[in-house]
């Protein structure tokens, strides 16, 4: 290694400035968006970010024994060979299994009358060889004749469709969408993403058109055995922030159409006999309306928060679907999160006070509830997999901080619950020695913010020691207190771990992801740096003891509080960080971008929204002082967070910090936005990131 390469890069500064509504913004580092995304080929780009990783491997080359340890581990916590519970789908029971040592799973199924097992897909074998391997969906044909499956090869969540006959004699189909070399027509860009539904003839499949600029707005169905650049669209979405899905209604004789952007949706259906023929519009588009639908007979259930925010369930005849009676009414108390259909009952889930909860409710007898009871104070628990529309049982997931992942059936006419599986640790665990709390911390303008805790039950009380917190706080997307193997070995050698249940996220319902969005997007970062500062007058941990960690709009969460407060960090890990936002959100071009601006704002048309978003942008505040110990992840495909956003991150912090704190910067330069793919890998990634914080904590190892 010579030393240029043991030497932190430095960025070259090549100026560039835009204005919008009068303000001239700077940015030396522009030049690191290689002008051909998504092909990275610019060699002076792609030199920097080789140097950066060169960076990151000497820096972390002295604490390999201890990345290794945690590693290990990490690895022995997990049972190598293990199988899922099956799950019965008609004549058919499904599982999934893993071999001793294998990255990837495999897929099975046996008949329910007795027969033999029947391999239908090995990601062991299509991963073979290949640096990142990933499957997007799996759908068997109703009668159980074919699959279908979609598959990433380089984490830019461009799949691929294929197909194979399933049986005695089962072989693959030639069909591939959008073709095995990756190309659409003349572009070489587009893919698939999401769900794969069959129609009911079993002779196609309709799927979602990932475009050039990563947009999926196109419904499309491909017949079995035709050339794919003739499918035909059945749906288009003429708004370019909206994007598109498929599914199955409950009954399986509906093919339902989902259209929307963060805050407003549309649904339509059609038959799945007639995939072709004029889908049914449920209820057009209204600006921050948000529903869902499914269907039993001849009715039409609606999941809406057209008249409360936290959602009603309504119902509609199929011949008049706009008109909605409500079944279950909007509720400040419960948030009403979903619903599931079956022939003799439906499922409701929702959070209570942020306690998820599960509702067995009965088609005619709306005073009929029967909540599932589980058997602790905190925990996170939901429906599983659930395929049969004729059932008498429930699959459900349970786990909580100190206790493993659980499988369980819940016999609706007994109401009880039978345990399938226990989440195995070959290597030992005795929930016994840990504890976890449910604490309540005031931020600034004194709402109460949750925080989830665990710590090892001999830890000393009020010792200032460790702690990772860990925060994400956007999309109305909850943080569980659920339960993790990896995250043992930090409580083990002493930390507490916490969960910032910030706003943004909607932990306590849909007031609590607005509250934390648009112009009060910052009471994301003030919560999180009030609760940090709530566990260190608690005595949990000390100012400078606390290891943080976010991912995405959680590296944005990062990026925010150590430009607020960066003598209370300890340590910082911000994966794939959405840092660059200003910027982002001002380029129409990108392809989360249109769609994002219900979430961030529209800096583009709106003055004070471009106010708001540079005055917390993390790039755009990055600002002449000492900042904390820094890991930072990138991938260089990833469509969802570009990876110069990080890449221009770390070069301004490098060229404008008070101090020389490690600041490294690792791009996985063939995978996306989740880091590498193979169960394995990633474990190692996790224990990469745990050995960072240790050394800076100076925790033993």
């Amino acid at each position: 290694m010579t030393d240029a390469t043991i030497r932190p890069p430095v960025a070259a500064r090549k100026p560039s400035s835009a204005t919008h509504h009068g303000v001239e913004l700077s940015d030396d580092y522009a030049w690191l968006r290689d002008p051909g995304y998504p092909k990275v080929e610019n060699a002076e780009i792609l030199d920097h970010l080789n140097a950066e990783n060169a960076w990151f491997e000497a820096r972390m080359a002295p604490h390999q024994p201890l990345i290794e340890t945690l590693f290990q581990e990490m690895k022995g916590r997990i049972k190598e060979a293990d199988s899922s519970v099956p799950v019965k789908d008609g004549d058919w029971l499904y599982w999934i299994d893993f071999e001793e040592g294998a990255q990837y799973k495999r897929w099975w199924r046996k008949p329910v009358a007795g027969g033999d097992d029947e391999l239908i897909l090995d990601e062991v074998a299509l991963a073979e060889g290949k640096e990142y391997f990933r499957v997007g969906a799996i759908s068997v044909s109703p009668s159980g004749r074919f699959i279908a499956w979609s598959t990433d090869t380089d984490g830019s969540e461009r799949y691929t469709i294929r197909f194979r006959r399933l049986g005695t004699g089962g072989k693959a189909l030639d069909d591939a969408v959008p073709g095995a070399s990756g190309k659409w027509g003349d572009s070489e860009v587009e893919g698939t993403i999401g769900n794969i539904v069959w129609t009911a003839a079993e002779d196609a499949v309709l799927y979602s058109l990932s475009d050039e600029n990563w947009r999926h707005r196109t419904i499309k169905l491909h017949r079995l055995g035709s050339d794919p650049a003739g499918d035909v669209v059945v749906y288009h979405d003429p708004d370019e922030a909206f994007s598109c899905g498929v599914d199955l209604s409950a009954e399986e004789n509906w093919i339902v159409i989902q259209s929307g952007d963060h805050e407003t949706s549309e649904v339509r259906l059609v038959p799945a006999a007639d995939p072709l023929a004029e889908p049914i519009l449920i209820r057009g588009r209204e600006k921050g309306v948000e529903y869902a639908v499914d269907v039993v007979g001849d009715t039409v259930f609606v999941h809406a928060n057209d008249s409360h925010e936290n959602f009603r369930l309504a119902t509609a005849p199929i011949a008049a679907p706009g008109e909605w009676t409500t079944l279950i009414e909007g509720s400040d108390a419960f948030y009403l999160t979903g619903f599931s259909l079956f022939r003799d009952f439906y499922v409701v889930e929702g959070r209570q006070e942020g306690l998820d909860t599960i509702e067995v409710r009965y088609y005619g007898e709306h005073g009929r509830i029967e909540p599932i009871a589980f058997p602790e104070a905190s925990y996170s628990a939901g429906l599983g997999n659930n395929p049969e529309f004729a059932t008498d049982r429930l699959r459900l997931s349970y786990e909580s901080m100190v206790s493993p992942a659980t499988v369980y059936d819940y016999h609706v006419a007994t109401r009880g619950l039978e345990v399938r599986k226990v989440q195995e640790i070959p290597s030992g665990y005795d929930s016994g020695l840990y504890r976890t709390e449910r604490l309540s911390i005031p931020a600034r303008d004194g709402t109460a913010i949750p925080v989830s805790i665990l710590y090892r039950a001999d830890r000393p009380r009020d010792s200032g020691g460790p702690l990772y917190l860990y925060g994400y706080g956007a999309y109305g997307i909850a943080i569980p207190p659920g339960f993790s193997t990896a995250r043992l070995s930090l409580v083990d050698r002493g930390f507490a771990y916490a969960i910032a249940h910030i706003r943004g996220g909607d932990d306590l319902g849909r007031a609590w992801y607005k509250a934390g969005k648009l112009e009060r997007r910052t009471n994301a970062f003030t919560d999180f740096v009030d609760a940090a500062r709530g566990l260190v007058d608690r005595g949990y941990t000390a100012a400078g003891r606390i290891g943080i960690a976010g991912g995405s709009a959680g590296g944005e969460l990062m990026g925010a509080v150590i430009n607020s407060d960066p003598a209370l960090w300890g340590a910082v890990v911000a994966h794939v960080p959405f840092v660059d936002v200003l910027n982002t959100m001002l380029d129409a071009s990108l392809p989360l971008t249109p769609g994002e601006w219900p979430e961030w704002g529209n800096p583009i048309e709106d003055a004070a929204a471009f106010a708001l978003i540079r005055g917390y942008s993390p790039y755009d505040q990055v600002r002449a002082q000492d900042y904390p110990p820094l890991l930072v992840t990138a991938g260089l495909h990833d469509p969802r967070v570009t990876y110069w956003e990080p890449a221009k991150w770390v070069a301004r912090l490098r060229a404008t910090r008070t101090n020389d704190a490690e600041l490294l910067l690792k791009t996985n330069m063939g995978a996306g936005h989740g880091g590498k793919s193979g169960r394995f890998d990633s474990l190692r990634e996790v224990a990469e990131e745990y050995a960072f914080i240790l050394w800076q904590l100076g925790v033993p190892g």
